[in-house]
């Protein structure tokens, strides 16, 4: 995708068929305000760019995938309330999910994903 927009999109892990939900936060509020105030999320946040993140002031654990330009994914970790992630180099998005739902999709480093609009 050569410029992003914030909205909706679906979000494929791998060559897999499966559609997972996405929210893409491009712009700088919506960067800002990312998960903070919800007790969850259904399917996954993509922040661009973004190089780090933190969970201050946020309701629940959450996985993190550091994204480089090709949407391939160098590392995954989770990340408890209260925490500051450090910045990743050659990390140009983060995907961020609840806890555990990147395992589940099976999301590792090295994973290549793919981003459609909705």
């Amino acid at each position: 995708m050569a410029h992003w927009y914030d909205g909706p999109a679906a979000l494929r892990v791998g060559t897999g068929p499966t559609r997972i939900p996405l929210e893409v936060a491009a712009s700088y509020r919506a960067r800002t305000r990312g998960l903070l105030g919800r007790d969850g999320i259904d399917g996954a946040m993509l922040l661009t760019p973004a190089a780090s993140v933190h969970t201050f002031r946020m309701r629940f654990a959450i996985d993190v995938a550091y994204l480089d330009r090709n949407l391939r994914v160098l590392d995954v970790v989770t990340m408890a309330p209260g925490r500051l992630g450090l910045p990743r180099l050659r990390a140009r998005h983060v995907l961020e999910a609840a806890a555990g739902a990147m395992a589940g999709w099976g999301l590792t480093a090295g994973t290549t994903l793919e981003v459609d609009t909705v």
